[in-house]
């Protein structure tokens, strides 16, 4: 057999264990071996005695990526680092399920026009993400049921009776999530100047505890860099995810006659132990409603 092509690391494991490398590569029938052919119990099939235990399954990364090509390091900062854990977990925890929906938003923009002058005047940006909020807010009072969290042994539902919006805010030294206190309370000026305001906080780090937390539901928008749709994992406690992407021009039939019309895409991932798929695609059929008339939400 020709050389065996192995990371240091992986030598290294090999003599801590008293595995002939050469021998185990030969009984693989391969000649680049990794750490999990080490652990194995030496069969032709490579596969391992025994399943690895979740702790154990740091192994995967512990790789001498320097045997392979030029590499450089870079630090994760602490924020990054928290975000990493919280998702990884819930990931892992959470059955999630997403549902996938698109919202009309010809009377959105056009009110977003007309109000230009007084954003304006205000100094306020007027943008999308003011609508959804409030929408959002608005369906959480009519589906309570989302606006709730698991308790940490899985037996009782903590119903809200407050409304919380959290919004992800993408910054260079990680993922935010800052929160609009009383969401449903609120009118549009406030919801939007909030918005503004605490995502400059988020950017230049002064966002404080009161700011963060609590929330009942996160919204979470690539509407200003693109994509046609993703899923976005819960954020624990919360039992469901808003996620927002690019408004596209969608043709849309009235009888013969074709009609472009511009649609968000809404992407609601869902804990599947609170909430089923009939819950989702009526908490989105209520949140299209609104978005679609946002007179509504005005009123």
């Amino acid at each position: 057999m020709s050389e065996i092509i192995a990371a240091p690391s992986v030598r290294r494991m090999a003599r801590e264990q008293g595995v002939d490398l050469e021998e185990r590569a030969r009984a693989l029938g391969r000649t680049t071996m990794a750490r999990e052919d080490i652990a194995g119990d030496g069969r032709a099939d490579g596969a391992s005695a025994a399943v690895p235990s979740p702790a154990s399954n740091t192994a995967y990364w512990e790789v001498d990526h320097a045997a392979y090509g030029p590499v450089s390091t870079e630090p994760t900062g602490r924020i990054a680092r928290v975000a990493a854990a919280n998702l990884g977990a819930a990931n892992a925890l959470i059955p999630q399920v997403t549902h996938h929906d698109r919202a009309d938003v010809t009377a959105i923009e056009a009110l977003r026009r007309s109000l230009r002058d007084e954003a304006s005047a205000r100094g306020i940006k007027l943008t999308a993400l003011g609508f959804h909020v409030a929408a959002l807010a608005r369906c959480l009072r009519a589906f309570p049921r989302f606006n709730a969290s698991l308790t940490a042994d899985g037996e009782s539902l903590v119903l809200k009776d407050y409304v919380h919006i959290g919004i992800a805010v993408d910054t260079p030294h990680g993922l935010m999530v800052p929160v609009i206190r009383d969401a449903d309370r609120k009118g549009l000026w406030q919801i939007a100047s909030e918005i503004t305001d605490l995502a400059a906080r988020a950017q230049s780090r002064k966002l404080g505890p009161d700011a963060m937390g609590g929330a009942s539901m996160t919204i979470t928008s690539l509407g200003g860099i693109g994509g046609i749709g993703f899923t976005p994992i819960v954020n624990p406690p919360e039992v469901a995810i808003l996620g927002i992407t690019r408004t596209e021009t969608v043709t849309v039939w009235d009888g013969d006659t074709p009609r472009p019309v511009p649609m968000v895409p809404l992407d609601l991932s869902y804990d599947h132990r609170v909430i089923n798929g009939a819950d989702a695609a009526r908490f989105t059929v209520h949140l299209t409603a609104l978005l679609s008339d946002p007179r509504k939400m005005l009123i």
